[in-house]
């Protein structure tokens, strides 16, 4: 061990043997070659081991092979934003105020191509994924403060995609709730049988189910005919939402619901699953294309976030329909358009959001898990923990309250994501502006400041939501007063 705590080159690694299961030589942690100085070891286990460097990435010339291979990543991303944890706030946003916070989508949509592009470029250079570069960074009991955390927001965020597909289940077959939210523990099962095929499976099944959402969310805006003049005015952000107490709750409660925790996480990981030269030059061509994808990938985030909103402003604003839950707009929608079909469209992309989401939130609690604690335990076991952990709670509160005590929990779900939101922008903002860490690859400046202003936009806008949340300010202001 050298000074500072870095260990030499080519070095075993450091971790303990019991964290594998002895005698199972699948189970035996993939080791890659030593890292760049900056982190307390030199080598570390990889991320999602199962499929690491699983895709290979042809050494053609070509522009578009290239493209095809590192493709794919960022639409499991994606799902993250376009969850059923934004269904509500956008639901909101278009029928009370129209086409008005379309600009806070956008914004929030521009800052999530940010960060993603942080995460893609801090799994490719260090080979670590966000959960293993905070063990290597911060003190054991940091490190296991922040694991407490991010399980916790990942939990939450698997909690609104349970009910999603449940309230997606009810509407579309009358499958009473309970059993909707015990239904998708089988996702599990899906996630494991595809991932043992390959990660390209994987893959194609949620770009599938993105194509899905996007269809469906098409043939609405054909239904509800808006005024594209006044869709594209509300691109344009204005001082009115700042001004409005009511719009800016709205606004803050859409930028909240849009970058989740996990999906930083997630991204870190799986873009080592492509087989990439790990040189400089291989580096820099794989920094590239991931974020080429990601940002295409959360293009059609955009759009369906956007398309709710525009549906719902299109045919609930000026009518005088509140709508205030999911349900309410599958209920009014097809009377109100006079189109029988709508509301099942509707309801069918919602489930197919809740599901893409479970697929996803399901992959990042493992990379969590391992990441932090270095802890090996089978696949269908640790998928079964995440799972139980948010089903259990639903089960209960729909089984005490029905309909009405699910959409408080989607609610609380997106409070707690907020909570945790802050620990994991401000450690990737740290790792990716760090020479020490990232040696050539570090952030350059105007990355910097557009990170930093990111990360305070995220940090202040989640406080205030918090603080109006539990009725901190209101407390405050009587206080003052």
């Amino acid at each position: 061990m050298t000074e500072g705590g870095h260990t030499p080159p080519g070095t075993p690694s450091t971790a303990s043997p019991s964290i594998t299961p002895q005698g199972d030589p699948a189970a035996e942690p993939a080791l890659e070659p030593a890292r760049p100085t900056g982190w307390r070891r030199a080598q570390t286990v990889v991320s999602l081991p199962e499929v690491h460097s699983s895709i290979l990435v042809p050494h053609t010339l070509g522009f578009w092979p290239k493209m095809l291979a590192f493709s794919g990543p960022g639409f499991l991303v994606a799902v993250g934003y376009m969850d059923p944890g934004n269904w509500a706030t956008d639901l909101a946003g278009g029928s009370q105020f129209g086409y008005t916070l379309l600009s806070v989508i956008l914004l929030s949509n521009l800052m999530a191509i940010l960060l993603q592009a942080l995460c893609a470029r801090l799994g490719i250079v260090t080979g670590r994924d966000l959960a293993q570069a905070c063990r290597d960074h911060y003190s054991p009991p940091v490190s296991f403060v922040l694991w407490v955390l991010c399980e916790v927001a990942i939990c939450a965020c698997d909690l609104a995609e349970v009910i999603g597909s449940a309230i997606a289940l009810n509407l579309l077959f009358g499958l009473p709730m309970i059993w909707g939210v015990c239904l998708t523990a089988l996702d599990v099962l899906v996630v494991l049988y595809l991932q043992n095929k390959g990660f390209r499976y994987v893959e194609a099944l949620v770009i599938t189910l993105i194509l899905t959402i996007g269809g469906c969310f098409f043939a609405e805006i054909l239904f509800s005919q808006p005024n594209m003049v006044a869709v594209f005015g509300g691109l344009l952000p204005t001082f009115e939402i700042v001004q409005r107490p009511e719009m800016l709750y709205i606004a803050i409660g859409i930028l909240g619901a849009t970058v989740m925790p996990h999906n930083l996480y997630l991204h870190s990981s799986i873009v080592q699953t492509r087989k990439y030269e790990r040189t400089a030059k291989g580096k820099a061509e794989a920094i590239k294309f991931a974020t080429i994808d990601s940002t295409v990938a959360l293009m059609f985030a955009l759009f369906i976030n956007s398309a709710i909103l525009i549906v719902s402003a299109a045919t609930f604003y000026g009518t005088g329909q509140e709508v205030a839950e999911i349900q309410d707009a599958y209920k009014l929608l097809s009377p109100m358009l006079s189109v029988p079909v709508a509301s099942t469209l509707f309801a069918l992309a919602l489930l197919a959001s809740g599901q893409n989401s479970t697929l996803t939130g399901t992959l990042a609690g493992q990379i969590v898990m391992e990441g932090f604690l270095w802890i090996r335990l089978r696949p269908w076991l640790r998928r079964l923990i995440t799972r139980l952990i948010a089903i259990v709670p639903a089960v209960i509160v729909t089984a005490l309250y029905g309909e009405h005590g699910t959409a408080t929990l989607l609610v609380l779900s997106q409070v707690i994501l907020s909570l945790q939101l802050s620990f994991a922008v401000v450690p990737l903002v740290v790792f990716t502006s760090s020479r020490a860490k990232m040696g050539a690859f570090v952030n350059p400046a105007w990355i910097k400041v557009l990170a930093w202003t990111t990360a305070g936009l995220i940090v202040s806008l989640n406080a205030k939501y918090l603080s109006d949340y539990f009725g901190i300010s209101a407390w405050l202001i009587g206080l003052l007063g």
